[in-house]
């Protein structure tokens, strides 16, 4: 069962990124993304991260409010 606190930069870490707040902010900066573009096909993410991804939304995981935030920061 998982127990942590699910915010943005818990999520970054849970991808595997850098989740420093600067860290986050040029992620974000760097990586746009097309609105006919589904999150999870976006060309950065490895297969792993691409994976968490599906499934979290798939399974409507704890982790899927912040994967939307994500989606829309990624806009």
């Amino acid at each position: 069962m998982d127990t942590s606190k699910h915010n943005l930069a818990n999520l970054f870490a849970q991808l595997g990124l850098d989740n420093s707040p600067d860290q986050i902010a040029k992620f974000i900066d760097k990586h746009r993304i097309a609105d006919d573009v589904l999150l999870c096909d976006a060309p950065f993410w490895n297969e792993g991260q691409k994976h968490f991804i599906q499934e979290s939304l798939r399974e409507d995981a704890d982790w899927c409010e912040l994967i939307d935030e994500l989606d829309a920061m990624l806009r």
